[in-house]
C-alpha cells in the first residue's frame, strides 16, 4: 500500500498536459473486439484500470503491440471464448468497472458475452439495468447467477429495434451502441448518452465501417453491418484532469498553463468555474489560469447561494463535483454541491471537516460550503483515498493546508492519474511516495 506525504502551502507554476481521457480509453479498447483486424490507439493512459484491461484482453486472445508510450495495436482476430468461464477471466473482470462494455461488443460478434459483476469505485450503487435492458430489446436472452454475481447474454439472431434508454447512461449507451452495430436492421436508441467520449467512440466506430447517425445527439441511429475493420484512433484529453488542475491552480493561488486541452470538448466545465470566481483565459488549445489570491462564488439572479449539481452531458460530470466541493472551501461565499447521481460520493467531507473545512453534510447528495476565503488554511492531516476522485480531491486540500498530510490507498488516485505526483512535482509541489 502506497502512501502520499505531503508539504501543503507550495505553489506551483508551469505548463503540465492531461493525459488521454480514461473514460473513453476503457470504450475504445472494448470496441476493439468488434472486428479481426488492427485496431491501433494513440494516447492512451497508462494507468492501472486501463493497463488492467489491457491485460484483460490480452488474456482473452487479443493480441497486443505496444508502439510506444500510450501507442498500442490491437488484433482480435483469435478471441478466446471459452477463456470468458474461467475464474481467471471472472477474478480480473470482477475488479474493472470498465470491463461490463466487453459484452456488448461480444454480443455482436460471437453472439454471446459473459462478465462477473465488475469492480470499480465504492461510490454508491451503480446499477447495469440500463445495458442488459437494451440487449434483451435487441433479442438477446439474460440471465443473472445471484450465487457468484455472474452475468450471461446470449443472442445468435440480434435484431434491431426501438429503445428508449431508462437512463442516460454513458456505459450503457456504449454498450448497446457496440452491440448495434453488427446487429442487422435499423436500431434506434432515444434519451442516448451524448457525451464527447461516446461522440467519439461512435465516430471511431463509423471510420471502421458503422453506419451511425445522430451522434452528439440524444437519439441516435444504427444501420447494422456485416462486419467491420481496422482504424486508427486517439483518444481526446482528459477533461476530469484539465478541470482538476483548474481547481489545483485555485486552491494553491498558482499560475498553471494547461496544453492542450481540447476545449471545445470541455462543455460547461470551464464556465463552471468562471462561476466560482477562477479566472482563466483561452489560448488557442490551452488555459492560462493566472495567480489568484481570492476567488468569489457567484450567486443567482435573486442573490439566492448558487448550487452546482451534476447532470448528464452536457451538464456537469460528475466525476468533478469532488473537485468543485475543494475548491470551494478557499472561495469566498457560499455553494450548495449536489451530486445526484451517486449516494456515497461525498462521505470524503468528514476528512475536510477535520482539516478545517467548514462544510454542512446535508444527507448523502448534498454538501453546503463555506468559504474561508484563505483566511484560514487547512491543516494538514491523515486520511484516505476512498475513490479515484475524492482522492484527487483529498491531494489538492493537501497541497493547499497547513503542515504536512498523509494520504493512504493512493492506489486509488492511482488508478485514474498517471504518475500525477511526479507531474505536480515538476510544478513545485511537494509529494513524496512511500511504499508502505
Amino acid at each position: 500500500m502506497a502512501i502520499f506525504e505531503v508539504t501543503g502551502g507550495h505553489t506551483l507554476r508551469g505548463d503540465i498536459e492531461p493525459q488521454g481521457a480514461k473514460n473513453e480509453a476503457l470504450q475504445i479498447l472494448c470496441a476493439v473486439l468488434l472486428t479481426p483486424e488492427e485496431v491501433t490507439v494513440g494516447n492512451i493512459p497508462e494507468i492501472v484500470d486501463v493497463m488492467e484491461l489491457i491485460k484483460l484482453l490480452r488474456r482473452m486472445g487479443v493480441k497486443v503491440t505496444r508502439h510506444d508510450t500510450g501507442k498500442y495495436t490491437f488484433r482480435a482476430d483469435d478471441v478466446d471464448l471459452d477463456y470468458l468461464l474461467t475464474e481467471d477471466y471472472k477474478k480480473r473482470a470482477s475488479k474493472l468497472r470498465g470491463s461490463v462494455m466487453i459484452i456488448g461488443p461480444l454480443l455482436a460478434r460471437f453472439g454471446v458475452g459473459y462478465l462477473p459483476k465488475p469492480g470499480g469505485d465504492k461510490i454508491g450503487r451503480r446499477r447495469l439495468d440500463t445495458h442488459f435492458i437494451g440487449f434483451q430489446k435487441l433479442g438477446a436472452t439474460f440471465n443473472f447467477d445471484i450465487a457468484d454475481g455472474f452475468f450471461a447474454v446470449e443472442g445468435r439472431e440480434l435484431k434491431g429495434t426501438y429503445m428508449l434508454l431508462d437512463e442516460a447512461s454513458v456505459t450503457g449507451t456504449a454498450n448497446i451502441v457496440m452491440a448495434a452495430v453488427l446487429t442487422p436492421g435499423k436500431t434506434v436508441i432515444y434519451n442516448a448518452a451524448c457525451e464527447p467520449y461516446l461522440q467519439q467512440l461512435c465516430k471511431m466506430l463509423n471510420r471502421m465501417g458503422a453506419r451511425i447517425s445522430g451522434i452528439a445527439s440524444n437519439l441516435l441511429t444504427i444501420e447494422g453491418v456485416d462486419s467491420l475493420g481496422g482504424t486508427e484512433h486517439r483518444l481526446l484529453p482528459d477533461m476530469i484532469e484539465v478541470g482538476s488542475f483548474i481547481g489545483l491552480a485555485a486552491m494553491t493561488r498558482s499560475e498553471l498553463t494547461i496544453k492542450n486541452v481540447s476545449f471545445e470538448n470541455l462543455g460547461i466545465i470551464p464556465a463552471q468555474f468562471a462561476r466560482m470566481g477562477i479566472r482563466f483565459e483561452q489560448r488557442g488549445d490551452d488555459i492560462y489560469i493566472p495567480r489568484q489570491e481570492h476567488y468569489e462564488i457567484d450567486t443567482f439572479l435573486d442573490g439566492s447561494i448558487m448550487t452546482i449539481a451534476d447532470a448528464p452531458w452536457p451538464g456537469l460530470t460528475p466525476d468533478l463535483l469532488s473537485v468543485f466541493l475543494v475548491v470551494a472551501t478557499q472561495a469566498n461565499g457560499a455553494v450548495l454541491i449536489h451530486q445526484k447521481m451517486f449516494e456515497s460520493r461525498l462521505f470524503f467531507v468528514d476528512k475536510l471537516i477535520d482539516m478545517g473545512a467548514q462544510i454542512i453534510l446535508c444527507d448523502p447528495h448534498r454538501a453546503t460550503v463555506i468559504g474561508h476565503d484563505h483566511k484560514i488554511k487547512l491543516r494538514g492531516t491523515s486520511m484516505s483515498s476512498p475513490d479515484i476522485r475524492a482522492g484527487v480531491a483529498l491531494l489538492i486540500a493537501a497541497m493547499s493546508a497547513e503542515g504536512k498530510s498523509r494520504i493512504q490507498n493512493v492506489e486509488q488516485i492511482d488508478r485514474g492519474y498517471q504518475n500525477i505526483d511526479g507531474r505536480l512535482n515538476a510544478l513545485g509541489a511537494s509529494i513524496t511516495r512511500i511504499n508502505d
